[in-house]
């Protein structure tokens, strides 16, 4: 039985291919919008997927070709844009030179591999083939490692530009390249929209509105200087990581009711923030900030086209001294979550767009906890003919924090972020509070503190 939390070795039997678009493709440079080419996102969004059974290298690379025919640009390059009047832009220069692919084989069991499956750490990082390059524009859009398994099952781990696609931009490529694989002579059952233009900034810029996420918070004079972020990219970090069954999502709600109806993500986030808040001791009159993605595709008018997959989402955020916000209830905060939401219509979006034209903005990660939201997007679904996955998450964990689907419960949400290891037990005692522990609705996960990655 493997014991350890680390992974064994990867062994690569052959060396990457790049896999090219079956068919010829168009040839341009693809411009790529200001909620694009944000600094914020120039990584890649990273996701790993366990299944029972493998699916034939072979067969997945067939049909990757094929789908890249429909999403071409990512089988190009990102590079800076060579006009001076656009400085530091990237665009994509669409030239089908192909999506990296890697075969692997590790010594671990589908079984073993779920034991662990709760926590990622560094090691997993092995079950992604790693790219030598000097600069982010270097890395091919799209990574993907297959690594089979001795038990017939496989580990499936794919990077994806973060300045090509969003959440909902990723799930929409992976669900069309399973749709391929199974149905090999059917297109995508969502035709991709390539263009950005339809949230190119205005011309004059106009920045109507304030944009807080945006906007460094004049310290205050007793903790001047103080850079959250700064602090916990000091500190040795370990993954908290927490799921919340549907009974207990209720219970969070009743809180607010009958004075507000909340959303689970409006309850589940104001929690999350409100007990990071809590466990990182900081000052009481520390000035400290949310920020959380907002789907804006149905916010502007006109809508965005359905098919689109760049970034169509922007940064809520919501706003509240220390003081105020651990002394107060969850209402509170569910209430600033809602108000940063409400504020989002079109002419604030437009003007955030506008604002990103000055290249010198940058988003304000100096006070803030950042929320992404992956547990909507059906991630968790994906299907290329060997049945469902067993686990889906992140492949690494990281101080911005994910609310992940739960494989076999839609209702349920796992909160996964990474925190100082002096706090880590203290966070998850204050995300249990108030909770019946006695309580399992029976889910196998639980809303349990999982030490060393195990439980």
């Amino acid at each position: 039985m493997f014991k350890s939390q680390d992974l064994p070795d990867c062994y690569y039997q052959t060396q990457p291919l790049l896999i090219t678009p079956s068919s010829p493709t168009p040839k341009h440079s693809l411009y790529l919008s200001n909620l694009d080419d944000q600094k914020f996102l120039r990584f890649s969004i990273k996701y790993l997927y366990l299944f029972k059974k493998s699916v034939s290298p072979d067969i997945l690379k067939h049909s990757l070709s094929k789908v890249l025919v429909h999403y071409y640009p990512l089988a190009g390059r990102l590079r800076t844009c060579s006009r001076p009047e656009v400085d530091q832009k990237l665009e994509v220069d669409c030239n089908g030179e192909g999506a990296l692919f890697a075969e692997a084989f590790m010594d671990i069991t589908a079984e073993e591999f779920l034991e662990l499956s709760r926590k990622p750490n560094r090691s997993w990082r092995k079950l992604l083939y790693r790219v030598e390059a000097q600069s982010f524009l270097d890395i091919p859009p799209l990574i993907i490692q297959v690594t089979n398994l001795p038990c017939g099952g496989m580990i499936l781990c794919t990077a994806i530009n973060h300045c090509l696609c969003d959440g909902i931009g990723t799930s929409q490529f992976l669900h069309a390249w399973a749709h391929i694989t199974t149905r090999p002579n059917l297109d995508p059952p969502i035709t991709p929209f390539h263009a950005r233009h339809v949230v190119r900034p205005r011309d004059p810029a106009q920045v109507t509105t304030s944009h807080p996420g945006y906007v460094k918070t004049a310290p205050r004079e007793n903790d001047d200087h103080f850079d959250i972020c700064h602090y916990l990219q000091s500190q040795p970090l370990v993954p908290a990581s927490l799921t919340f069954t549907p009974s207990r999502i209720l219970h969070l709600k009743r809180q607010c009711v009958p004075s507000v109806k909340c959303t689970t993500f409006e309850a589940l986030a104001s929690h999350t923030w409100r007990c990071w808040v809590r466990s990182l001791d900081l000052s009481p009159s520390l000035h400290v900030k949310l920020l959380f993605s907002v789907n804006v595709r149905k916010k502007l008018i006109p809508e965005i086209p359905q098919g689109y997959y760049g970034n169509g989402f922007v940064l809520g955020c919501a706003q509240a001294h220390v003081k105020d916000l651990v002394t107060s209830n969850l209402y509170h905060g569910v209430k600033l979550v809602q108000a940063a939401k409400s504020s989002l219509d079109d002419g604030c979006v437009r003007s955030m767009i506008d604002l990103l034209e000055d290249k010198t903005v940058k988003t304000d990660l100096s006070s803030s906890l950042v929320i992404s939201q992956w547990a909507r997007l059906g991630l968790e679904d994906l299907e290329f003919g060997e049945g469902k996955p067993l686990h889906m998450g992140p492949l690494t964990s990281d101080i911005y924090c994910l609310f992940l689907p739960v494989v076999g419960d839609v209702d349920a949400v796992r909160v996964l972020v990474s925190v100082p290891e002096s706090v880590h037990e203290k966070f998850e005692s204050y995300m249990m509070e108030g909770f019946d522990d006695k309580e399992s609705d029976g889910d196998s996960f639980g809303f349990q503190v999982e030490q060393n990655g195990i439980r």
